[in-house]
């Protein structure tokens, strides 16, 4: 994964509540396309009307948020199935922070292991953003994962909580796997001391 530790710019609002998994990404095209081949399809009839053209009112048509990387939300954001490659068709957009007062679990694991960083706030503090990103659509938010804040175009921080080992493996672009695989010698060197001293439960 590519590691985050800051991420500066647009932020997209996208205020729907219960933005489900099947909204983000349709099922069929996990089938027919690849992670990174996603962009087209993401959010797709939202985007696009039935003859393929761009709904020109959808926030994520506009061009000061087309490449925003960081999007706002609503509560319960990517409820429903718990398809993975809802992640990957946002960062197929660009977007790799999603701000809201809650999301689905599962989406919101599946933000972790895919270098999403997806940080809960209060319903007023993200509707406050929104505000100020309708009204200055150019201006940059900034997200610093290492102060866990998130700095509106105001100046005023905003902290967050998270998980460290979450932030660790963000900040490091490393999934629970890259994670775990940090402990092998350790991990090693237990299992030597354990054989020694319990033989007996060591099959090989």
């Amino acid at each position: 994964m590519t590691p985050l530790t800051q991420i500066s710019g647009p932020a997209v609002p996208l205020m729907e509540a219960n933005v489900n998994t099947d909204v983000i990404i349709r099922i069929e095209r996990l089938s027919d396309f690849g992670r990174d081949e996603l962009e087209p399809y993401a959010f797709e009839a939202w985007r696009f009307d039935e003859s393929g053209a761009e709904i020109a009112d959808f926030p994520l048509n506009q061009p000061h948020w087309k490449s925003a990387p960081i999007l706002l939300a609503g509560p319960n954001f990517g409820c429903g199935s718990s398809r993975e490659g809802a992640v990957w068709a946002l960062n197929c957009l660009g977007i790799r922070v999603v701000i809201a007062p809650s999301f689905g679990g599962i989406f919101r694991n599946n933000c972790y292991q895919n270098g999403t960083l997806p940080i809960v706030l209060p319903t007023e503090t993200v509707e406050n953003f929104a505000k100020i990103a309708k009204t200055q659509p150019d201006a940059p938010f900034r997200v610093d994962l290492e102060a866990q804040v998130v700095i509106p175009p105001n100046g005023t921080p905003v902290p967050f909580e998270i998980d460290g080992l979450r932030k660790s493996g963000l900040s490091k672009g490393l999934d629970d796997l890259g994670l775990t695989a940090q402990q092998l010698p350790g991990i090693a060197a237990w299992q030597e001391t354990d054989r020694a001293l319990r033989p007996w439960i060591w099959l090989d």
